[in-house]
C-alpha cells in the first residue's frame, strides 16, 4: 500500500527534527522527492497524533504558522510542546521561524 509506506517515509524525516527545530510540510515532500505533496505530508501527520515517537508538533506550515494545531487535544498543546523546547509562539506563528527553521535531507 502506497500511502502507508509513504507516511512511513514522512515519519522517518520527522523523527529527524532537532528539539527546538520545526519543519514544513512542503521542505519534507521535498526531502522525499515529491515537492508537491505538501497535503500528504500533512495528513501523514495528523494520522500520526497517536504516536509518541513523531514530534508532530514540530511540523508546520511553510509561513511558521501552527496549521495543524486544531489536530492536538488541548487548544494550545502544540504551541506549549514548542515552548517547551525554546520555540516563542504568538498568534500560532512562530517567532524567528528561520531561526528554528530545519532543512530535511534529500533523500535520493
Amino acid at each position: 500500500m502506497m500511502e502507508a509506506n509513504f507516511f512511513e517515509r514522512v515519519y522517518v524525516i520527522a523523527r529527524q527534527i532537532p528539539e527546538g527545530r520545526v519543519t514544513s510540510y512542503g521542505a519534507i515532500a521535498k526531502a522525499l522527492g515529491t515537492g508537491r505533496s505538501a497535503r500528504m505530508v500533512g495528513w501523514a501527520m495528523n494520522a500520526s497524533h497517536n504516536r509518541e515517537d513523531i514530534p508532530a508538533h514540530r511540523v508546520v506550515n511553510r509561513k511558521g504558522l501552527l496549521s495543524g494545531k486544531h489536530h492536538f487535544a488541548g487548544t494550545n498543546l502544540m504551541q506549549q510542546l514548542l515552548e517547551n523546547e525554546g520555540v516563542k509562539v504568538v498568534n500560532n506563528q512562530i517567532i524567528d521561524f528561520e531561526k528554528h527553521f530545519w532543512h530535511p535531507e534529500i533523500q535520493e
